[in-house]
């Protein structure tokens, strides 16, 4: 398989762990194992007679039916567990589309959205999100993209790098697009519970389309990224029988200790959720009065979820000043290039504890 590098992981790569300040990260505050068995007693000592073979290569049962207990109509049967969020991703792009399909992706996006299907042969259009409307997408110009060899939309919300957030109403719009014109909708839902407002919340849409997929993990709405644990939701066998065999040859079942820890996070799951709220909510308050403070070099409009957001850079190249930033004051910040924009844009990301002082560095770098 020819497919171009991810070029967001390989800047990660190169920086994540030397950098000393990370500005541009999109996975909230992690949790240690000891902060994860706290929230239900004997946990610890459960870990402890963990069993370490191989696991069921659906996943565990009892981390299904956790999660899908998550869902209003899922049942563990539609469930299928992977490692992390990636690997489903992966598998969709192989499984369920064929070389010649057609997918409509919302963009900008992260990379694997669209350059895993690039190398299969299928073609990829973009619905675009408007800088100028907060990043929404132009609903009016959805159905211009679809084709006759069209096969799946693929949505993310809340989004990854731009923070926007589909209202109920366009949400089920674009469901409606779907099933009129016969596709399946993949949806990335791995930043939802990091609505900066609960209730605008949407429902997983694996509930609400009979040909939806609903993809999840635990990295980037609870902090929990070292644990590798990432699921699809789906009522439509055909994809669900086409993605477990597919993963087959991939990682063929998941890490038994990952599986036990993440059905303690499922089943507090919406503690952690409010913990990772009311930090992304005190960071984002503080991000909004930087960029008061540097209107001449952003231009920014407050995201309504996640843990990232994507201004506008107005003195050059992003790249450049990323790069420059990243060797002169040691923050990491990740420019807008790498998620194929034109135009130059930035990713901030707000979900860490020491956002407050990385923060405080940049205004002091920049006004120098």
């Amino acid at each position: 398989m020819a497919i171009r590098p991810f070029e967001l992981e390989r800047y990660f790569a190169e920086h994540e762990f030397s950098a000393k300040y990370l500005l541009g990260s999109s996975d909230p505050e992690a949790m240690s194992v000891e902060d994860l068995l706290v929230f239900e007693p004997g946990a610890e000592s459960g870990l402890k007679k963990i069993w370490l073979g191989y696991t069921e290569s659906l996943g565990d049962p009892a981390l299904r039916r956790d999660i899908a207990a998550l869902y209003e109509s899922v049942t563990p049967e539609q469930v299928l567990v992977f490692t992390g969020a990636e690997e489903p991703i992966f598998a969709f792009m192989h499984a369920v589309l064929e070389p010649g399909d057609h997918i409509v992706v919302h963009f900008p996006g992260y990379q694997s959205h669209y350059s895993v299907a690039e190398s299969r042969g299928i073609e990829v259009s973009h619905w675009h999100g408007d800088p100028l409307q907060n990043w929404a997408p132009d609903l009016s110009e959805l159905p211009k993209l679809i084709k006759p060899n069209t096969k799946a939309l693929l949505i993310c919300t809340p989004h990854n790098p731009t923070g926007y957030l589909f209202d109920r109403a366009a949400w089920q719009h674009v469901i409606e697009i779907a099933r009129q014109h016969n596709l399946y909708l993949f949806c990335d839902e791995v930043y939802r519970g990091l609505e900066h407002d609960p209730t605008d919340r949407l429902p997983h849409l694996a509930d609400h389309y009979e040909k939806g997929v609903s993809l999840n993990c635990l990295s980037k709405n609870c902090g929990l990224a070292g644990l590798r644990i990432g699921w699809i939701a789906t009522k439509d066998r055909h994809i669900y029988n086409r993605l477990a065999m597919f993963k087959d040859y991939l990682t063929i079942c998941n890490c038994a200790p990952g599986e036990y820890l993440a059905g303690i996070a499922v089943r507090n799951i919406g503690k952690i959720f409010e913990q990772q709220r009311l930090r992304l909510v005190r960071n984002l308050d503080l991000l909004e009065d930087f960029f008061k403070r540097h209107e001449a070099l952003f231009s920014w409009q407050r995201p309504r979820a996640g843990t990232v957001t994507f201004p506008g850079y107005l003195a050059g190249s992003a790249l450049e000043f990323c790069n420059k930033l990243v060797t002169e004051a040691g923050i990491m910040l990740i420019p807008g290039t790498f998620f194929d924009m034109s135009g130059e844009y930035l990713r901030f990301g707000y979900g860490r504890a020491t956002f407050a002082e990385v923060l405080n560095r940049l205004d002091e770098y920049l006004s120098v």
